[in-house]
């Protein structure tokens, strides 16, 4: 073979090699990168679902099973792009502002949130209560807006912590109006956790009551979430007549005893007009 023939085949063996082995090493970087971002991920998913509001390195690397160096270089690079922030005197992290921004965002997103939200600042104002909007979340519900009235004393909730669906008024709402089988299903998921010493836990009793908010058209609670708290709601019905979220106006226990029956009726025009605009049919009968 001419020298110059073996030459060229060395030549681009070599060169194969070459690329071979920079695509192993791209596959390997690849790899190691999509494991960084997953673990990443984890870390946020933590502080979501954490009972503490902030967490140390230790907690973080116990949690998950992984070592303190490597939960300082993501914590490193969370706070770069401000995703977490850390108190320089405890050294505990917390969620940022962009942390912040992504769940706003995720919010903005929820159509049926954006529908409503002059409709809670109305309510809010003529019934001088807190206006609320939940929507499902599974077997569970959160809220996902409130508007508050401009007086002492009111009742505020917290936006994104899940609640289950036979405890409390806005709960009820969603509950009494599913499809049988799926109120079925709820009621015979395991223990009915009980909120509070009013809290509705007895099966039948439940029933009951959910048949008397369909006929009514809303349910309400006095203290059976929350001591202390009152409330009235009804669904806003998507296309499918099925609840796609629902409005609530609460106050304290007390003071809303006087006030429930007009802000029912203040209620249930809202949601009515809320579940036209999201093309729900009223049925005549």
């Amino acid at each position: 073979m001419p020298r110059q023939t073996r030459a060229a085949e060395q030549t681009r063996g070599g060169g194969e090699q070459t690329r071979a082995a920079e695509q192993a090493r791209g596959g390997e970087r690849s790899g190691q990168s999509a494991s960084t971002v997953e673990r990443a991920a984890d870390v946020l998913v933590l502080f979501a679902e954490a009972g503490s509001r902030t967490l140390g390195v230790t907690e973080i690397a116990d949690a998950l099973g992984l070592s303190k160096p490597a939960v300082h270089r993501i914590l490193t690079s969370l706070r770069s792009r401000g995703l977490l922030q850390v108190d320089e005197e405890t050294r505990r992290y917390a969620l940022g502002l962009t942390a912040m921004r992504l769940g706003l965002a995720y919010l903005d997103h929820i159509d049926v949130r954006r529908l409503a939200a002059p409709d809670l600042v109305a309510l809010s104002g003529s019934t001088r209560e807190t206006a609320t909007l939940s929507v499902r979340a599974g077997a569970q519900r959160v809220y996902v807006d409130q508007v508050t009235p401009d007086r002492e004393v009111i009742m505020s909730v917290s936006l994104g912590v899940p609640f289950p669906l036979h405890a409390g008024a806005s709960s009820k709402a969603f509950l009494a109006f599913l499809p049988g089988p799926e109120i079925d299903e709820c009621l015979a998921a395991g223990h009915l956790s009980r909120l509070t010493d009013r809290t509705v836990v007895d099966r039948d009793a439940l029933r009951a009551e959910l048949a008397a908010i369909r006929r009514r058209g809303y349910a309400r609670s006095f203290a059976e979430r929350q001591s202390g708290a009152a409330s009235v709601a009804a669904p806003v019905f998507d296309h499918h007549g099925v609840p796609a979220a629902v409005v609530s106006v609460c106050g304290p226990v007390e003071r809303f005893r006087g006030e429930a029956e007009a802000c029912a009726e203040a209620l249930l025009a809202v949601t009515g007009r809320l579940s036209a605009l999201m093309g729900h049919v009223t049925d005549p009968s």
